[in-house]
């Protein structure tokens, strides 16, 4: 499935906030939006919330925005059951 995620970067801890009222998912990471270091953060972030290899989940667009679009092999229920 693809999943959207918007991340603030440079916060005080990683964190999923969980979903807004759009779907789409809340992510916050220390790591800061220079050199990747920001994708490379969300992207562990998620492989250890849902019980993935990072290597799973792939960033599809946004490498740059704060609106991102992750593919995840997971079906949206299963997704949801494993962030809850």
């Amino acid at each position: 499935m693809r999943l959207p995620v918007r991340v603030t970067p440079r916060a005080s801890r990683d964190g999923i906030a969980g979903f807004d009222a759009d779907g789409v998912l809340l992510v916050r990471v220390t790591a800061p939006p220079a050199d990747g270091a920001a994708n490379a953060a969300v992207t562990r972030l998620l492989a250890r919330a849902l019980g993935l290899p990072a290597r799973d989940i792939v960033l599809v667009s946004g490498a740059t925005s704060r609106l991102k679009l992750f593919d995840v092999p997971l079906s949206e229920d299963e997704l949801r059951a494993r962030l809850a």
